[in-house]
């Protein structure tokens, strides 16, 4: 696109990824970019206070002539998505984590989608899992599937699952939304879908493998507690909104009884690989006084009558389990 008064060539689309201690994988996420079939974007890099920045900007400095380079405090993925989408020039946003990748035809897969119907704000795809984690290989699909069209309701209940590494924005629909909040770290994605289904906006996915997700064991997204402590944040969040529908309010009370459920049947999981036998059985027990389970009443029965035959019975599954992924 062309601007008449300054001759200067504005991208149709910009490449924002924040970066926070990604010194060793910026190279392969910006080499993805580059080799897009599609070509007219821009790439804006926000380094978030990184710790690592002395080797994040040595590993940059052959890319620094074709990128757009910010430094700004910490202030979390979604603060350094918002730097990067104020300073964007391109009329669609698209999101990638400096530790991720695209396959050559993702934006010239997803752009059509947009530029074919102006009442679709957003297209997403599906990604392939990366990393040193027993789910390597799989997609991100197979693990949270969408299904249907997205809505409000939909989002709240996880029958759809928008995936960020692998996703284009118009910038006007992120701007309206009011930009991701950096209070939420993990599940800022999930509070910004939530905002612009609730305004009307439309997602479209496309039902192909178009990146790679990386999940690394320790980090944020690989921690169940806190990640489902971050949902429930998002969810108090939402019911906060006084223009929800009395379905909506019921979609969140719904889920949040489902979350909390989860949240204690995971707090007890990790009570009890720890050796917490009493702390396992409290979690267990709020667990199953949210959400009824025969399989919780039978562990919760077994942890106080014998814990040492189902500690044996752990150890056997997950040796099993583990000679069967080798």
């Amino acid at each position: 696109m062309q601007d008449a008064e300054t001759a200067v060539t504005v991208p149709l689309v910009s490449v924002v990824i924040p970066a926070y201690r990604a010194a060793a994988s910026i190279a392969a996420t910006l080499e993805s970019v580059l080799a897009q079939t599609f070509k007219d974007y821009e790439i804006i890099v926000v380094n978030d206070g990184s710790p690592d920045s002395e080797a994040f900007e040595t590993a940059l400095e052959p890319y620094r002539a074709r990128i757009v380079y910010l430094r700004q405090q910490n202030q979390g993925p979604g603060g350094a998505r918002n730097t990067g989408i104020l300073t964007a020039r391109g009329k669609y946003i698209a999101l990638l984590d400096a530790d991720d990748v695209w396959y050559p035809e993702h934006l010239a897969a997803q752009l059509p989608v947009l530029e074919a119907d102006a009442s679709i704000d957003m297209v997403y795809a599906d990604a392939r899992i990366i990393g040193d984690v027993p789910e390597a290989g799989r997609t991100v699909m197979e693990f949270c599937p969408s299904a249907g069209e997205v809505t409000f309701e939909r989002l709240v209940s996880r029958q759809c699952t928008v995936h960020i590494c692998v996703s284009v924005c118009r910038r006007e629909t992120l701007l309206r939304a009011g930009l991701f909040d950096p209070v939420f770290r993990g599940t800022e994605d999930i509070d910004m879908w939530l905002r612009i289904a609730r305004l009307g906006g439309r997602f479209a996915y496309r039902r192909r493998v178009l990146g790679c997700y990386r999940r690394q064991a320790g980090s944020l997204s690989s921690n169940e507690v806190s990640m489902l402590e971050g949902y429930l944040a998002v969810l108090a969040k939402a019911a906060r909104d006084p223009q929800l529908t009395a379905g909506q309010r019921e979609a969140i009370e719904r889920q949040c009884a489902v979350e909390r459920a989860s949240l204690e049947l995971q707090k007890g999981k990790d009570a009890f690989v720890a050796g917490d036998a009493e702390g396992a059985i409290d979690h267990l027990a709020l667990a199953n006084a949210q959400h009824k389970s025969l399989r919780i009443s039978i562990v919760l029965l077994l942890l106080q009558v014998a814990p040492g035959f189902l500690r044996a019975l752990y150890s056997w599954r997950y040796r099993h389990v583990s000679k069967l992924k080798t």
